[in-house]
């Protein structure tokens, strides 16, 4: 049965649909926003930005804050462990353009969780109030918040900080179902997540292991979440917002994307890779996204995705790149790892 609750709201912004695409670091960049908001994400959030503005120079940062022709609301979400420092950098992204600043707290990995951020504050409830405070005074925007279960499996505190959140006027809170320490292996679990929705009134957005329309249904109906976020599910699947959309509307599944609209798809997005990151940057960033695209592509075998992989990644140039996609598609799946071999070299012509 479809959903009869009212569609989550984020301050002033009504969400379209119950699916949002997880921020991800190296991932989440303007053209994949772009390319999941088409194929019926909801909402999208940028990657992570370190929340000292010393630092907004380099090249990364200033591609990961380019918003430029985006349509709203415009989410960018802050990370760092010092309360003034981030309502500084929530202020000023707001200048920028920011509609939504979302505060990091879900970060596992060592290089963040090092500098008392990311997951790391989750062991400081007092810092924690501190900073939803600070960076909820400093801004006119609404502030969502993106935590896990807590540090370790012997503080899950999860609830607690969900009920801080609530009081520092955190307008959403999104759960990964994992503690820290589990970074992201094992299964993420769904009853804390449960516990939060029950414990405030916010929008409670479910994350971790999203993968498939019916596994964002029983999320959805096991945690009474207001939404579900995906994140590594959507890599290389970009279709994967539409077809959840679908399936919680209508209650059965969405044709798959068909081959003409796969390569459609696969040449755009590299193509906006090429375009945003610049011809040097941009193929050597689309390998890891043609990576997995053929990880999720049926009509090959693990044997012929390593063949597809090995010749995509010894291609140098963005006219190759696009001719890989034409003779990918060309070709039948059993000898399309050979065939395509054959008719590429690293410049992009056809080698016969």
């Amino acid at each position: 049965m479809p959903d009869s609750r009212p569609l989550p709201r984020i301050g002033r912004h009504t969400l379209p649909n119950r699916v949002v695409l997880a921020p991800m670091a190296g991932v989440t960049d303007r053209p994949f926003r772009a390319l999941c908001r088409r194929l019926g994400a909801g909402l999208v959030v940028g990657e992570m930005v370190t929340s000292d503005p010393s630092l907004w120079h380099t090249r990364k940062s200033r591609l990961r804050m380019d918003h430029r022709g985006e349509p709203g609301p415009r989410a960018v979400q802050i990370a760092g462990g010092d309360a003034e420092m981030l309502a500084e950098a929530a202020r000023l992204n707001a200048e920028m353009g920011a509609e939504i600043i979302d505060i990091n707290m879900g970060c596992p990995a060592k290089k963040v969780c090092n500098k008392a951020a990311g997951s790391a504050l989750l062991r400081d409830e007092a810092l924690v109030a501190e900073i939803l405070a600070a960076v909820v005074a400093a801004v006119p925007v609404p502030v969502t918040l993106k935590i896990r279960t807590g540090w370790c499996a012997e503080s899950n505190n999860g609830v607690r900080v969900a009920r801080l959140a609530e009081d520092a006027g955190i307008q959403a809170l999104a759960v990964h179902g994992r503690h820290r320490q589990q970074r992201y292996g094992g299964q993420a679990e769904y009853d804390t997540i449960a516990a939060i929705k029950a414990a405030v009134d916010i929008p409670v957005l479910a994350n971790g292991d999203i993968d498939s329309p019916e596994k964002a249904r029983r999320v959805l109906d096991y945690t009474g979440a207001d939404a579900v976020m995906v994140g590594r599910g959507a890599q290389g699947n970009p279709w994967i917002f539409r077809e959840i959309d679908h399936y919680l509307h209508y209650g059965r599944p969405l044709s798959p994307p068909g081959d003409d609209e796969r390569a459609s798809v696969l040449r755009g997005h590299l193509l906006a890779l090429h375009d945003f990151y610049g011809e040097h940057m941009g193929v050597r960033i689309a390998r890891k996204h043609l990576g997995w695209y053929l990880a999720g592509d049926a009509r090959f075998d693990d044997a012929g995705r390593r063949a597809l992989r090995a010749t995509f990644n010894g291609l140098d140039s963005a006219d190759a790149q696009c001719r890989f996609i034409d003779e990918l598609f060309r070709h039948e799946p059993d000898t399309a790892p050979r065939r395509v071999a054959q008719a590429m070299t690293p410049d992009g012509t056809c080698a016969a």
